[in-house]
């Protein structure tokens, strides 16, 4: 398989890997590419591959064995089964990254609505606009990328460099937050009004809703990733 177009985190790239197991011929059980591999034969970055890796391991279809490698799972049975056990093994860490995200987002949120400017309205009604389209869509990776946007829009509206690389390093390092939510069942179709909320008080300037409305979808998204692992 040649290199594909050089992508950023895209369906394309999950779709790729998927249909790199079956051109090339891997089983269930099978050891898969390294990343490095993956990295050389898709022509893209390390990071891409690595995100959409972690992708289809949450929806259990790549198991990644640290020190061993990377090995094809069989989810034609139970398809949903594989996330169900991800999220079962990473309950504590995803409380973990929401708590910290409760710290910062609704005041990132608030003070949005306080120093927003009208080209940064913009640009969040525009990414917002991305995500709704892309969800409807069903592009699972594209609107995990249109999420993790609009949430650093919000911390760039709010003027301030601290907490705007802050943002960043959060929608970076806190990947599986944003993958979780996305594979549990209905929170792709909250996710569009709770954002929608978010939006429209910032663009209000009413600082106590955009807050509150923040910390609402976070407290929605971990408690239904949490029902999730229960099923």
């Amino acid at each position: 398989m040649g290199p594909v177009k050089k992508v950023r985190l895209s369906e394309s790239m999950v779709d790729a890997i998927k249909q790199m197991i079956v051109d090339d011929g891997f089983a269930p059980g099978d050891k898969f590419y390294s990343e490095n591999e993956l990295t050389a034969k898709l022509g893209v970055s390390r990071s891409s591959v690595r995100e959409a890796v972690r992708i289809l391991e949450v929806v259990g279809q790549l198991s990644v064995k640290h020190g061993k490698g990377i090995f094809i799972v069989n989810t034609d049975a139970h398809p949903f089964e594989g996330f169900v056990d991800w999220l079962k093994n990473n309950d504590q860490s995803l409380q973990e990254h929401f708590e910290v995200r409760l710290i910062v987002e609704p005041q990132t949120a608030r003070l949005a609505a306080l120093g927003a400017k009208a080209e940064d309205v913009a640009l969040l009604e525009r990414t917002h606009a991305a995500f709704v389209r892309n969800a409807r869509l069903g592009l699972t990776a594209e609107t995990i990328q249109c999420d993790r946007e609009f949430h650093k829009l919000l911390a760039r509206a709010a003027h301030n460099k601290v907490l705007f690389a802050l943002t960043r390093s959060i929608t970076t390092a806190l990947f599986d937050d944003w993958i979780s939510s996305f594979h549990t069942p209905g929170r792709m179709e909250k996710t569009v009004g709770e954002h929608g909320l978010v939006l429209a008080a910032v663009k209000a300037g009413d600082a106590e809703a955009a807050m509150e409305h923040m910390a609402t979808h976070l407290k929605n998204a971990i408690r239904d990733i949490r029902k999730s692992s229960t099923h």
